[in-house]
């Protein structure tokens, strides 16, 4: 499998080129040369079949004629130390549950995945590989936790300096040891931009060998494929029959990779009806999809936070992957843009109907996908963090302050990094990132 630029100017990249750079020399985004589509009879028996069972066949349908098969296996289970329920709210809408890895957010699945990639591409022996990450909020942590002690390994984590919880902070300040956090005086657009200007700088890339985690790396973005074909399968179990033309995916959208992987998972056969775009008032995409023309904006601070973005770097190959047609990409998904009101509304009354907590995000989606959901239609929403992580908006909604679990999961209180704040300028980070040598 090669790996081509969405800008379409830097030659084809192997899986190892495309990881250990994170982005194309061009500045660019990686995307695979084809799609494959995985044979029909895999849906037969995937009704029986474990999350780890079901990502060793669709990343070997994908990376199996790059990675060793026994390799790739032990990969895959290693990432899935955890299970992935799907609760059924009510009678046709259920809630994908991706928040019961180790920081508690849907992005440990790519985390770590792609720490146990990188690892293997790294040479023994020879400087670091150093990891730069932007977070909005679950990122961060899912990828400070992936990498934390990995021998050969730095990661940097640049996050806002307002927008995160507490306990997204947490996660990712107390670990110590090869992470390092960097807040940015500024906004999420600014911090991936900070990444971004990072790759393509020459004297970084002389002496530092960087890549990313966030999902402009194809290896953070793939795997997030699993956990579709997963829920679909338990939507079979919990069905007399399947559904007609496949299900209704909703997704709390950011920056726009969960959105993008769920996409490739469909045309590598996944049976999706469509899809619910689910935005808050960040809503560059959503306006997209209504026929506007896509502009990008300063994001705005929502009870959502780690949606806060204006500018999601996935566009480009949501783009890639229809050509460029528009009227294709909106036959395939209908957006849905909501206020703060409306997400502190939807977690008050599922938890007032149903007795099931919600984070924002989670709740976002299922909002949208209520909305959108027709009669007779089944439709599955992404819970894509633990209420926990957002405790003072699951109280304001629903009255209930979650359980704190965080402490248990990742970090040590103990620790307290003497973080560096700085402006949001190139030479403001490199410095920084020099100095670690």
């Amino acid at each position: 499998m090669q790996f081509y630029s969405t800008n379409g100017h830097s030659q084809h990249a192997s899986l190892e080129e495309a990881v250990m750079t994170g982005l194309a020399p061009d500045g660019g985004l990686y995307m695979p040369e084809r799609i494959p589509v995985i044979p029909r009879a895999f849906f037969n028996n995937i009704g029986e079949m474990s999350v780890s069972d079901i990502a060793y066949i669709v990343a070997t349908t994908v990376l199996g004629d790059v990675i060793d098969a026994s390799e790739l296996k032990q990969i895959v289970f290693d990432t899935f130390s955890f299970e992935i329920p799907l609760r059924r709210i009510d009678n046709d809408i259920y809630a994908l549950e991706l928040f019961h890895g180790p920081t508690l957010a849907f992005k440990d699945v790519g985390a770590r995945f792609l720490a146990r990639i990188i690892s293997h591409f790294s040479p023994q022996g020879n400087k670091a590989v150093n990891v730069l990450v932007a977070t909005s909020g679950d990122s961060g942590g899912a990828v400070a936790a992936g990498f934390h002690k990995v021998p050969g390994v730095n990661v940097f984590v640049l996050y806002p300096e307002r927008g995160l919880t507490s306990v997204q902070r947490h996660q990712f300040t107390s670990l110590g040891d090869n992470v390092y956090p960097i807040e940015i005086m500024g906004t999420f657009d600014d911090c991936q931009r900070l990444v971004k200007e990072a790759f393509v700088d020459k004297l970084l890339r002389e002496e530092m060998h960087i890549t990313s985690a966030n999902s402009i790396n194809v290896c953070r973005l793939l795997p997030q494929m699993f956990y579709y074909y997963y829920g679909y399968s338990q939507l079979l179990r919990n069905e007399p029959a399947p559904p007609a033309d496949g299900a209704v995916i909703s997704v709390p959208c950011g920056n726009l990779g969960n959105l993008t992987a769920g996409l490739l998972a469909m045309r590598m056969g996944l049976p999706v009806k469509r899809f619910v775009v689910a935005n808050n008032i960040n809503d560059s995409f959503t306006r997209y999809l209504a026929g506007e023309r896509f502009e990008p904006k300063k994001p705005q601070r929502t009870v959502a936070c780690a949606m806060d973005v204006g500018n999601p770097s996935n566009f480009s190959r949501i783009l890639d992957l229809y050509n460029g047609d528009r009227e294709a990409i909106s036959r395939d998904m209908k957006g849905y843009a909501l206020s703060d009101e409306r997400i502190i509304s939807a977690m008050r009354n599922v938890y007032s109907r149903h007795g099931y907590l919600m984070d924002p995000h989670g709740a976002t989606a299922y909002e949208a996908l209520r909305e959108n959901l027709a009669p007779g239609e089944k439709g599955i929403f992404l819970a894509t963090a633990h209420p926990a992580k957002f405790p003072q908006a699951v109280k304001a909604a629903t009255g209930i302050l979650p359980e704190n679990v965080i402490p248990t999961t990742t970090g040590n209180p103990d620790i307290h990094h003497d973080t560096p704040r700085i402006t949001p300028s190139l030479l403001a980070l490199k410095k920084v990132l020099l100095s670690t040598l």
